[in-house]
């Protein structure tokens, strides 16, 4: 997947609609679906992806939600796991919790997605316990300064 530097979100909208030939639009979720716990959502139909995320959280979180939403969309999640989509109705995936594959799928590219685009994933710490805690860290987003700073280097 083409990420670019920096990164925008726009802009990977922008390439998988081009990919899929169908655009897609971007919502705030009504208060209704927020407040009954939803806090992201794929609508799919013939011409258009719609997807919904919850307004009222950091800019951050609301990436992470579109980016799980997209993720939906990039695996080719069809239905909700254990329902039949005959092809007619809309695709309709709500996120609520992460106990299905299809969730814990598109939970991960959206954390890859954020990894890589961070810059966490350009820099390549020492194999081991204490490279894999320094990548850790990275993700989390502690710079080498904070690291070297707390160890009283």
């Amino acid at each position: 997947m083409d990420l670019t530097h920096p990164f925008s979100l726009d802009a990977l909208c922008t390439r998988i609609a081009e990919r899929r030939g169908r655009p897609i639009r971007l919502h705030p979720l009504p208060r209704e679906a927020a407040e009954s716990g939803v806090c992201g959502l794929w609508v799919g139909t013939e011409t258009v992806d719609y997807v919904f995320y919850e307004a009222h959280t950091t800019p951050l979180h609301r990436e992470h939600i579109v980016l799980h939403e997209l993720g939906h969309i990039l695996f080719g999640h069809h239905s909700l796991e254990g329902e039949e989509n005959d092809g007619m109705a809309p695709v309709v995936l709500g996120r609520t919790n992460y106990t299905t594959r299809q969730e814990q799928e598109a939970e991960m590219l959206a954390s890859m997605i954020r990894i890589r685009t961070s810059g966490a994933g350009h820099s390549r710490p020492a194999p081991g316990p204490r490279g894999a805690l320094a990548r850790l860290e990275s993700a989390m987003g502690y710079d080498a300064y904070e690291r070297g700073h707390r160890d009283g280097s």
